[in-house]
């Protein structure tokens, strides 16, 4: 059956009774994706099943392959992200998609914005301004997606007042992002002054030993510390997608 017998039939099931529009919906949540050439498949229902749309990886991909892929994701998506993408490609596709929004630090481009706007607030915690790209990385995703950002950089465990004197803000997020590497200690101190989930993004950045994030992800692994969660090295991305998962959640929550 073809994919517009198959939605034609969902829709007279609906109609004559059969089923009911809810179950209308379940069915529909895995059914339409859209091929492109011989190098992708576009999941268009990704967002109706899990709150967000399929997120472009740039890196691997040609130029045109990523020009390609937004133009279809476009037409059924009010967002469009493309995730690791260099300076000079996002220079290449500006001129061909003229809407585009490229957001260097975080390597990120965007056509439009999520229409949803979420309740809550994610607050970012970098330990040093190096570890900025892979916060910022989660910060401009979870704005695109519709969340509530706040951002708290530069206050490492080195320098601990620095984090101290911020113990307010600290507590008034609902969800927590720290962005730590060399030892990786940040998160597991701030998760011993918040009452909010902590989520840990190890990075990259530290002296040999580190083994290119490695230590600091055994760290936060291993923290004493209760309520954290720990996502892969300088995966910005991903944390910023977990933090909103909680928070849609709570939203559902509240609204029922």
């Amino acid at each position: 059956m073809d994919d517009h017998n198959y939605l034609e039939k969902i829709l007279s099931e609906i109609e004559q009774g059969k089923i009911s529009s809810k179950e209308g919906v379940e069915k529909l949540k895995y059914f339409s994706f859209e091929p492109i050439g011989d190098f992708a498949k576009i999941d268009h229902h990704r967002q109706l099943r899990t709150g967000f749309p399929e997120v472009i990886w740039s890196e691997g991909k040609t130029t045109e392959q990523i020009i390609s892929i937004m133009q279809v994701m476009r037409e059924k998506s009010p967002i469009v992200m493309a995730t690791r993408l260099e300076p000079k490609i996002a220079k290449i596709l500006q001129t061909q998609v003229h809407d585009l929004r490229y957001y260097p630090m975080a390597k990120i481009a965007a056509i439009g914005q999520n229409s949803v706007k979420y309740q809550g607030k994610i607050l970012i915690v970098t330990a040093g301004t190096a570890d900025l790209p892979v916060a910022e990385e989660s910060a401009i995703t979870a704005e695109l997606c519709g969340f509530q950002v706040e951002r708290l950089w530069d206050v490492g465990v080195a320098g601990i007042h620095r984090l101290l004197s911020h113990r307010h803000i600290i507590a008034e997020a609902d969800v927590l992002i720290v962005v730590a590497g060399m030892e990786g200690a940040l998160p597991s101190v701030v998760a011993g002054l918040a009452s909010c989930p902590v989520i840990a993004v190890p990075t990259s950045i530290g002296y040999g030993a580190s083994f290119g994030g490695l230590s600091a992800l055994l760290t936060m692994l291993n923290s004493c510390a209760t309520g954290i969660g720990v996502v892969n090295i300088d995966n910005g991305f991903g944390a910023a997608m977990l933090a909103g998962q909680i928070l849609r959640l709570a939203n559902k929550f509240s609204q029922s």
